[in-house]
Formats: structure tokens, sequence, C-alpha cells
């Protein structure tokens, strides 16, 4: 009985991480997925038909120099029920009881107010001095806590990317894009008015993850 419990636990972590990976990386074949998870392709594959049968992932094929087209594993929206999402339902029902009480003008208030409480947050955890990066780095691990997925990467030309792998508030952002236009604003304003933030990448359009490139003065750097 132990030795079933831990197989079956092992099993729950392994398909965790599986999931995982596809969430933070996009699209991932088997032997790709075996080589980051120090285990068999083989094992892999076991792993990726059972969260098929369980609609969590699906593939496309993609062609090759030699021999037969590649799966390319990816998660299907369905997948993302598995990773946190901040109270979607209470959310979007909040935001449509405001526009219904108060209208737009009282949606555009409440989205102003909520603004000036995140910076004020994320300033208490973001320093005011240093560079991009390490301020980014700040932003990012801030973002991680609340669900985003965050991590920072270094362009080839020198400039930032911000990514967020995960959007937890994403069924209220597509019916209030009022949201994602005021994470810019505070994005902006606890960087620092020498940033430049353009957003690259949008999940609310169909993308796979939020991406915000930033570029930073020399000044600053």
């Amino acid at each position: 009985m132990k030795s079933e419990l831990t197989n079956k636990s092992a099993t729950v972590r392994t398909r965790r991480a599986i999931l995982k990976l596809l969430k933070l990386e996009g699209s991932m074949d088997a032997l790709a997925l075996a080589s980051r998870l120090n285990v068999t392709a083989m094992a892999v594959r076991q792993h990726l038909y059972a969260l098929q049968e369980e609609q969590l992932v699906t593939y496309h094929e993609e062609s090759r120099s030699m021999g037969r087209p590649a799966k390319l594993w990816q998660l299907t929206p369905a997948a993302d029920s598995l990773f946190p999402e901040r109270y979607a339902e209470l959310t979007l029902s909040l935001l449509n009881s405001v526009k219904e009480a108060f209208g737009e003008e009282g949606l555009d208030r409440l989205l102003e107010i909520r603004t000036r409480q995140q910076i004020l947050e994320y300033r208490e955890k973001i320093p005011s001095a240093g560079s991009v990066e390490q301020r980014l780095e700040a932003l990012a691990a801030k973002r991680t806590e609340e669900g985003y997925m965050a991590e920072i990467q270094c362009d080839a030309d020198g400039s930032f990317l911000l990514i967020e792998n995960h959007c937890p508030i994403c069924a209220a952002a597509v019916t209030c894009t009022g949201l994602c236009r005021q994470e810019l604003e505070v994005f902006q304003s606890v960087l620092g008015s020498n940033a430049v933030i353009e957003r690259t990448e949008h999940i609310v359009t169909g993308e796979r993850r939020c991406v915000y490139r930033v570029r930073g003065s020399e000044e600053m750097i």
C-alpha cells in the first residue's frame, strides 16, 4: 500500500512539473520535457497521453529536417484552472455591479483608486534607487507572489523583458480592459520616469503570456 501511494505521489508530481514547464516555456516536445525533468522520453509520453485524456494538453505536429514530424505539446484552456486565479468570479461580479450602479465613470474612478493603492503597495517592495534590472527583479518577485509567474530576461539589444506566464485576473481583464491599462501605469510609476515600457505580448489578445519590454536610459543603468 505504501509503495502504491509513493508511486501515485510521484506521478502527480511529474505531471504537475510537465504542466508547469508547458506554462512557463510554451510548446515543447517529449524529448525536451524529458531532458528538463531528468526522466525518460517514454515516461514523459505516457504522462502526456494521460494529461491529454484529461483534456489538459494537446499537440500540433512540426516538420523536422529528418525523420517524422515532432509532436509539440501545449496546454489547453482547461489547464488554466490549475493555476492561481484571483477570485475571478467575485471580481467580475463586483465590476459589473459597480458599472451598473455608477456607470463607466464610477468604474473608472474605482480603477483609479485601485491603481493608487497598488502603486503604494509596490513601492514598499521595490527600491526607489538602483538599476533597472534590480527594480525589475523586485517587481517580478512581487508579481509572482500575486500569481503571475513572472520572470526577467535580458534581451540581446540590452533591454529587459518582464514576462508574466500567467494572468490570475484574466477573466476580469477580458471584461474590463481598464485593468490591463492600469497595470502599465503601475509599472511605469514604480520603475521610474526614465524607464520606457512597451507591452509586446498580451494574454487577453490570445498570446500565451504577457511580455513587457523595458528600456532604461544610461543614467538609470
